[in-house]
């Protein structure tokens, strides 16, 4: 085998093995070394490859600038002592540079651990605290819920909630000035601690010692080797060599290094996405009648001080259909209503029949379907009619639902007015009674059976339900996804291991060290796996050259 060691650095690019034959022939430029060597092969080490393989050794002719020695030293995470002229190349942190005009005792102070994870603490109790407390309640409600003879733990009346906004949680002042106070600390975090971790861990940094070496995490001494085997074995582990003279050093897991920045970033997008959904959306609810429509803009309300109506605001809803779907037992199962979207000189837009977890999105506004209501019911008497008698909800038990109506029968201006009584619980039955408040049979809509009431053919023709809608703009959640789904990627490219390896050659004798910011009770076995793979050289006869040109 013959290598050339240049001056110029070695960019180990790309892995094929090295042949192995029964000598080796070592040249530099000033003195050549003729070594005649055997291969012995470490008892525990891996065997390797002996085909006819080749490899190829690239030259970098536009190196980025090198350190000679380390000295950066990295604790924890935070960078102590910088060096070097090392390139960073992109890690700069030219998105962050206004952050530059800020005193350095203020970076540090937002910088600071402790008080990230205070102000994530204290945004996580007022998002409790949302979550106790109703929000977007009328006045009333509060006076009632928290009034001030009978405060809540003796001191929190409806004063506090009016006076700190707890009323509106997600948009009120105090919630968005620690979301602000927490993305000034990740931003100052990343300024100072994260890009200068980047900027170090992206330099070519070369050690000229053997002390500096053993200083490393793992250390070890190979008497009898070559750099030039080591650089190889490193590459095939995944590693980027580069070498420079009798000196080496590797990497690998650079990506580790990055996703601590990309996790703060990600945050930020959640909470600009949330600050967006609290302070720019619009929000309202309405039940409407089969056969109904309304405009989306009478229905929606702005919620923040950034809420922009939109053109689909102009849109009208129409209600074609309301239907049900039930259970075996007679209870509700799915809600079912077809609506139509017309546009100001009424052409139909869009068509779709939505139910629960299955809305309707137009023009920035999505429309979900959330309760239902019983509207009215058509009947005929004697085959008059047919007559549409209002129901009214008589009462309501959590989920449990009733309405009734009246069919009045004889004199209607009478003071006491007599008539059939008609009760139902959803849109599949209805419950008839006589002018004696007696039972007198169940009906189903729609069926065409007739009941006989004191005489008189009664016919429930159909049920006609209301739908419950809820209309929502939401800016913020393709940021709060996109946030979101960076944060898992980010997160788990941060438990990425990033190693280095520097390696000198003095003589035969091959001094090797290494350190890692993760992954700490595994590095020495790795290493160890990779220093039993290099093999040993044994020397028969050496012989010293004069220098070449």
């Amino acid at each position: 085998m013959i290598v050339t060691l240049n001056p110029r650095i070695l960019h180990f690019s790309k892995l094929h093995p090295l042949p192995r034959s029964s000598s080796c022939f070592y040249r530099t430029r000033n003195v050549s070394l003729t070594t005649n060597c055997k291969l012995q092969k470490p008892e525990n080490g891996n065997q390797r490859s002996s085909g006819n393989l080749t490899k190829t050794i690239s030259l970098s002719d536009s190196a980025p600038p090198v350190t000679e020695e380390t000295d950066v030293e990295v604790s924890g995470d935070r960078v102590v002592k910088g060096g070097g002229n090392g390139g960073g190349g992109g890690g700069d942190g030219r998105g962050l540079g206004f952050l530059k005009k800020l005193p350095r005792k203020v970076l540090s102070v937002l910088s600071n651990l402790p008080l990230a994870i205070t102000e994530m603490a204290t945004i996580a109790a007022l998002m409790a605290l949302g979550t106790v407390i109703e929000q977007g309640e009328t006045p009333d409600f509060y006076f009632q819920k928290y009034p001030e003879d009978n405060p809540v733990f003796g001191f929190f009346t409806w004063r506090w909630i009016f006076t700190l906004g707890f009323d509106h949680m997600y948009s009120a002042p105090i919630f968005l000035g620690m979301l602000l106070l927490l993305a000034a600390s990740l931003m100052a975090c990343t300024y100072t601690t994260q890009i200068p971790l980047v900027k170090v861990a992206r330099r070519w940094s070369f050690m000229k010692s053997d002390e500096a070496i053993k200083k490393q995490e793992f250390a070890d001494t190979l008497p009898r080797a070559s750099i030039q085997d080591l650089g190889m074995i490193l590459m095939g582990d995944g590693f980027e060599v580069f070498m420079k003279g009798p000196s080496l050093y590797a990497f690998k897991g650079l990506a580790g290094r990055f996703a601590p920045i990309g996790v703060h970033i990600s945050m930020l997008l959640i909470m600009v996405g949330g600050t967006l959904s609290a302070t720019g959306s619009f929000r309202g609810s309405v039940t409407v009648p089969q056969g109904l429509n309304f405009v989306m803009g009478d229905v929606l309300a702005p919620i923040g001080f950034f809420s922009v109506p939109a053109d689909a605001f102009n849109t009208e809803v129409h209600v074609n259909r309301f239907t049900m779907d039930y259970y075996d037992s007679g209870e509700i199962s799915q809600y079912h209503s077809d609506l139509s979207l017309r546009d100001l000189n009424g052409k139909e837009v869009l068509r779709k029949t939505i139910s629960v977890n299955d809305p309707l999105r137009y023009g920035g506004v999505t429309i979900y379907q959330t309760d239902w209501s019983f509207s009215a019911l058509q009947v005929t008497k004697d085959g008059e009619g047919p007559f549409n008698l209002a129901m009214a909800p008589i009462k309501i038990n959590g989920d449990k639902k009733l309405y009734g109506t009246f069919l009045p029968v004889g004199d209607t201006n009478a003071p006491n007015v007599k008539g059939i009584s008609m009760l139902a619980r959803d849109l599949q039955s209805i419950v008839v009674y006589d002018l004696e408040g007696k039972f007198a049979g169940i009906r189903r809509p729609n069926s065409k059976l007739p009941i006989e009431v004191n005489g008189m053919k009664i016919v429930i023709e159909d049920a006609i339900g209301s739908t419950g809608l809820e209309l929502k703009t939401d800016p913020g959640v393709p940021v709060v996804y996109a946030g979101f789904g960076a944060l898992m990627l980010t997160t788990c490219i941060s438990y990425l291991s990033h190693s280095q390896i520097w390696a000198l050659q003095n003589g035969t004798t091959l001094v090797v060290g290494g350190r890692t910011n993760r992954a700490k009770n595994e590095f020495p076995d790795d290493m160890n796996r990779l220093l039993d793979q290099v093999p040993e050289l044994i020397n028969k006869n050496t012989s010293v050259v004069s220098e070449q040109s």
